[in-house]
């Protein structure tokens, strides 16, 4: 009830401003009357610390230029992690983005409007829980009345919970903090915390220039943590013809990457001003995708919605499917047949 108070006060905020200034910029997804049907319209695309094909993307400027070609602007917006793009994508300041499993159960179950439109990483690496080099943690149960750090609703905070799962380990027998990367990071390094369960690049960093441990991840406990293509619904409904270009430009993006490895990490080294060791480690645990949500993809999602619910982490029962639309991405691949 908190979090749709807070939904309903920005929506409430975002309207009263809208009308006072009765002018400004405005989104693609916008349907003011004054609107010129040929006005230029700019499209917003999240963007998080991740290294992944639409970074690469983005310092190439292959989405603005694409999207000039057909008359529309893009604006970048950063983000700590995946929560905070449903409540921009609520509000109408965010079109799209990649953001992982936890953060689209949570999206749907709070109602917001929005649509996965393809898988872009399975995750059985990307995500995984850290220990300290030096830890008297060696196994499962010695994490319990230990401190783990964790961004609440992300792709690692539904590992963690996969995990304690797992092993039968109740979520009140370790002490949860919940910690956005930036503080989590410090935490973990002056020992403020036991454990950090987090994705990459954060995951590789520790462990190649830390030498943390990884107690786990998803390929430890038999379970993954795919990542997501979303869109706004209002746009993809005023917009087909740019969810398609979205989708086109990463999947050039992606493939340049797949095919040009060294230069790729090369690029993202001097993005991230990270040694080529740790980019290298990152691009082995987080393969790239660019494909239409499968079966197996949606029962995974489907498993871990239903343990939140069981959890208390979720309000209320979910179709996962109902949020899925392949149809974007299936048109898009037929042109590389």
């Amino acid at each position: 009830m908190k979090g749709t108070n807070r939904l309903t006060g920005l929506l409430i905020f975002l309207m009263v401003t809208i009308f006072l200034t009765g002018c400004g910029s405005k989104s693609a997804g916008s349907t003011e009357n004054s609107e010129s049907k040929n006005e230029e319209i700019t499209v917003t695309i999240g963007i998080q610390q991740s290294i992944w094909p639409i970074l690469l993307a983005k310092h190439k400027g292959w989405f603005e230029e694409e999207f000039e070609k057909a008359g529309a602007k893009v604006k970048w917006a950063e983000f700590q992690s995946g929560p905070s793009y449903f409540e921009a994508i609520a509000s109408g300041r965010l079109d799209f983005g990649r953001v992982g499993n936890i953060p689209v159960l949570s999206g749907q179950g709070a109602d917001i409007p929005f649509k996965e439109i393809a898988a872009a990483s399975t995750g059985e690496k990307g995500d995984a829980i850290l220990v300290h080099k030096d830890s008297p943690i060696q196994k499962p149960e010695d994490l319990i009345g230990k401190k783990v750090a964790v961004a609440k609703g992300s792709s690692a905070f539904g590992l963690l919970y996969r995990f304690l799962e797992n092993e039968n380990i109740e979520p009140s027998e370790i002490e949860i903090i919940q910690l956005q990367p930036d503080e989590a990071q410090a935490a973990f390094e002056t020992h403020k915390v036991d454990a950090w369960a987090i994705w990459e690049p954060y995951q590789s960093i520790q462990t190649v220039k830390n030498e943390a441990r990884i107690l786990s991840n998803g390929e430890a406990i038999g379970t993954f943590s795919p990542g997501f293509q979303i869109v706004r619904t209002q746009f993809a409904e005023e917009h087909p013809e740019l969810v398609e270009l979205y989708l086109k430009v990463t999947e050039k993006a992606t493939r340049w990457q797949n095919e040009n490895k060294e230069e790729a990490i090369a690029i993202y080294s001097e993005l991230k001003n990270t040694d080529k060791e740790v980019i290298q480690r990152v691009l082995e645990n987080s393969v790239p995708a660019n494909t239409p949500i499968d079966e197996s993809i949606m029962h995974e999602q489907q498993t871990t919605a239903d343990l939140l619910l069981e959890l208390g982490g979720l309000k209320k029962e979910l179709d996962v499917s109902e949020v899925v639309d392949n149809s974007f991405i299936e048109k898009v691949l037929k042109e590389y047949e």
